[in-house]
């Protein structure tokens, strides 16, 4: 019996057990573990809460998590409550699968002012991660800025400028719908260092601002190429520059009194205020061969609050080799150590889709089968499941399983406003309370 430890149980991590499965049938036991309570890791705090579609990927990961040989470890710390090493003498291989859940910093003057957060943070606030449950964001200004070229500062800009009535059907936490509700902000700058064709913006996300009841977006025309430069473009990063081209012909409209300002060929260089943010100070660029550069331009731009977009990165793992460089862990190809495997963000860094995680969880499984036939990995006697559940009892860890976390659900489910799927715990205690 084959017994494989999975650190993450978000879409690599079920990626991977349901690829373990298929590669080994009933010769094999995952053990899949989790910090928090709950699973699905950037499915549940990562989506946004209106993308209830893109949530429901996480059906197949039920099926998967539902098999007698894959098993949910909730509430577990690796790192902290069980080390590495403790991992790796009871399993055949261990594989860490925890994306890249902290903000990578900008390094700028001013970033320890108030009201200024990373998107990890605010879209945690608003998705109801337990980490971030007490942000306290202040929406009481009329300027908002979010830094970033990709669908992160869409999202971030989209649940900033929607009514509480265009929320039906989330399930937005209800701390966050509160103070959204009561928000001021009447302008919304994305700030973009380089221009539109260098944006990471996917039509379908980019084509959502088009359709906000109260906002509107906003393009300079100058920042626009001429429109036969276009035709060098792939379909999908053109079908966002045309969006960009229609929101430059747009017209003001007194029914939608909020404007989403698309700042282009803007580099953040310093955050001003008095304890909390007051404004950005942007260095004009240009861009040659694909890359930035600066002109020494320098203006501001009204912010009393700021949103981070600009990517993720790994949380290190004692004595796991990291590349502090790249923010994720050093792997060849998913291989760490010998027995010790990256797969998904925590190995390639957080780029692509949810989707691309599946090929990358079945290719890391196949890595390990070459691994046991090469004998870089043993194939002998581990202690598996049972060895980590004497050890957790040792240590008197409280672990919830897949079955708990049904009871969470069903729990979250019955809490949930009028049209919403549910209201999710944002305290880890009540998770727990309501699992028991």
């Amino acid at each position: 019996m084959l017994h494989i430890a999975i650190v993450g149980s978000g879409p690599a991590g079920y990626y991977t057990a349901e690829a373990a499965q298929k590669k080994w049938g009933e010769d094999v036991r995952v053990d899949i573990f989790d910090a928090l309570p709950v699973p699905y890791g950037l499915i549940r705090t990562g989506v946004a809460p209106d993308h209830q579609s893109i949530k429901a990927v996480a059906g197949r990961y039920e099926k998967t998590a539902l098999s007698e040989n894959v098993r949910f470890v909730g509430n577990v710390r690796i790192g902290e409550d069980v080390e590495i090493t403790d991992l790796a003498a009871l399993y055949h291989a261990v594989i860490l699968a925890t994306g890249a859940p902290s903000d990578r910093p900008l390094d700028l003057p001013g970033e320890q002012l108030g009201n200024i957060f990373g998107s990890a943070a605010f879209v945690g606030w608003y998705n109801g991660h337990p980490q971030y449950a007490e942000l306290y964001p202040n929406l009481s200004g009329r300027h908002a800025v979010v830094i970033g070229m990709g669908n992160v500062a869409l999202d971030v800009c989209r649940i900033l400028a929607k009514t509480e009535r265009e929320f039906a059907g989330s399930d937005i936490v209800g701390h966050a719908l509160e103070t959204l509700a009561r928000s001021r902000i009447e302008r919304i700058t994305i700030l973009g260092r380089r221009g539109p064709h260098q944006i990471a913006m996917t039509p379908k996300e980019l084509g959502e601002l088009g359709h906000l009841s109260r906002a509107r977006p906003q393009v300079d025309p100058d920042d626009l190429p001429p429109v036969d430069d276009d035709a060098i473009l792939e379909p999908g990063l053109r079908k966002s520059v045309t969006l960009l081209r229609q929101y430059a012909e747009g017209v003001a409209d007194p029914a939608k009194p909020l404007t989403i300002e698309f700042d282009l060929f803007a580099s953040p260089s310093k955050f001003v205020g008095e304890g909390s943010v007051s404004a950005v100070e942007v260095e004009r660029t240009f861009v040659e061969n694909g890359r930035a550069q600066n002109t020494g331009e320098t203006y501001q731009v009204p912010a009393d609050l700021v949103v981070s977009c600009i990517g993720y990165q790994t949380n290190p793992i004692a004595g796991v080799p990291f590349d502090t460089r790249a923010g994720r862990f050093a792997n060849d190809r998913g291989r760490i150590l010998p027995g010790l495997y990256a797969v998904g963000w925590a190995a390639r860094g957080p780029s692509g889709t949810i989707g691309t995680n599946r090929p990358d969880g079945f290719a890391i499984i196949d890595r390990i089968e070459e691994d046991f036939a090469s004998g870089v990995i043993s194939a002998g006697q581990r202690d598996g499941r049972a060895g980590f559940d004497r050890l957790a009892t040792e240590r008197e860890l409280d672990i919830i399983t897949f079955r708990h976390w049904k009871k969470i659900e069903e729990a979250e489910t019955a809490a949930a406003r009028s049209g919403a799927p549910r209201e999710k715990f944002v305290d880890i205690a009540e998770m727990i309370r309501a699992a028991r």
